[in-house]
């Protein structure tokens, strides 16, 4: 299929990007190198193509699509120029960086992708996906499931969950998702960058998650939205607070950073699990940051790249469901990085 075979080069570009995740920084001047995320990774294709055009190859950008933890370690260790992160950073991560900063550069979700033999559409609670990963819901026609999906022929399909096994964003956003939507999650598990699943198997990376889900009928896993798009994989509509099912589509992504009134000195945004007047909100959206440190050896070009990125970058975002900066984020954003 057309989808697959455009999965099948999205995966392969990222894998390019993914071998360059070691590159020290210690490279030439006009070069920057970055590691961290892949939920923004396909944006970050097309930051660099249009930032390197921008500055008519005068500086060159390699990013290591590594994920947020290896991102937080690997510019704690400043073997790159800047980390790229969907998990803000923890009082221990921030003091262990010595003097980085982090910046919101780009808004989107985190999709539940499945695959489940003559089902496309499919609606979902976080109760019911937290019983689906503690292992205690483990047939798609559970009652629990049916609840929801009352015009659904669902299957006795065994679910097979799937998690990230490295340290990432997206397992971040999805655990404190589920810490608020379930008082027992929140109790044993909690949320992080990495935590111990009771059930599931585990996939490195976007691509790996996306991957046993497209192989396994009966799968589920939680993917940024952009690689559920490019896999042509069935998304799930997620219960608000409100009570409504929504997709994570540009305009629930939208509504759900409707949350954020004020934007506090850290820049640290939690924006899961709107309250109900925001009828429209995708409850499992998110931002995702640059992790730069104070005083780097090139500033300049790298605050070149992030203003990019926050500004005219922007406009790669629709194709790959990340939404527009809100304009009180990108104020505080430009105001952390003319102090970087």
């Amino acid at each position: 299929m057309i989808r697959n075979r455009l999965f099948g080069l999205f995966a392969a570009m990222l894998a390019a990007l993914g071998g360059m995740a070691t590159v020290s920084a210690a490279t030439a001047s006009a070069n920057l190198t970055g590691a961290g995320s892949s939920l923004v990774a396909p944006l970050m294709a097309n930051w660099i193509s249009g930032f390197e055009a921008h500055t008519n190859g005068a500086v060159k950008v390699t990013y290591g699509s590594v994920g947020s933890g290896a991102g937080i370690a690997q510019i704690t260790g400043r073997t790159v120029d800047f980390g790229a992160s969907d998990a803000p950073l923890t009082p221990e991560q921030a003091a262990a960086c010595n003097g980085c900063v982090q910046i919101p550069w780009a808004l989107t979700a985190t999709g539940i992708a499945f695959h489940l033999k003559g089902v496309k559409k499919l609606n979902l609670s976080g109760p019911v996906i937290a019983g689906i990963y503690f292992g205690k819901i483990t047939k798609w026609n559970d009652p629990k499931i049916k609840k929801l999906n009352p015009k659904v022929h669902l299957p006795g399909t065994p679910i097979t969950p799937v998690f990230r096994s490295d340290g990432s964003g997206d397992t971040y956003a999805f655990t404190n998702y589920l810490s608020k939507e379930s008082k027992a999650w929140k109790k044993n598990i909690g949320y992080a960058t990495s935590v111990g699943f009771p059930a599931g198997v585990g996939g490195k990376g976007n691509v790996g998650v996306t991957s046993n889900v497209q192989a396994t009928n009966g799968a589920i896993g939680y993917v940024s939205a952009s690689y559920i798009i490019a896999a042509g994989l069935n998304a799930a509509a997620l219960k608000n607070a409100a009570g409504n099912y929504t997709y994570p589509n540009l305009k629930n992504i939208a509504a759900a950073a409707e949350v954020v009134k004020k934007v506090p000195a850290n820049n640290e945004l939690h924006i899961v699990s709107p309250p109900k007047k925001f009828k429209n909100a995708y409850p499992l959206s998110t931002f995702t940051y640059c992790i730069a440190p104070h005083g780097a050896p090139q500033k300049a070009d790298l605050s070149s790249f992030i203003l990019y990125a926050m500004t005219t970058g922007q406009k790669y975002g629709p194709a790959l469901d990340f939404a527009p900066l809100p304009s009180i984020v990108l104020k505080a954003a430009r105001k952390t990085l003319a102090h970087l």
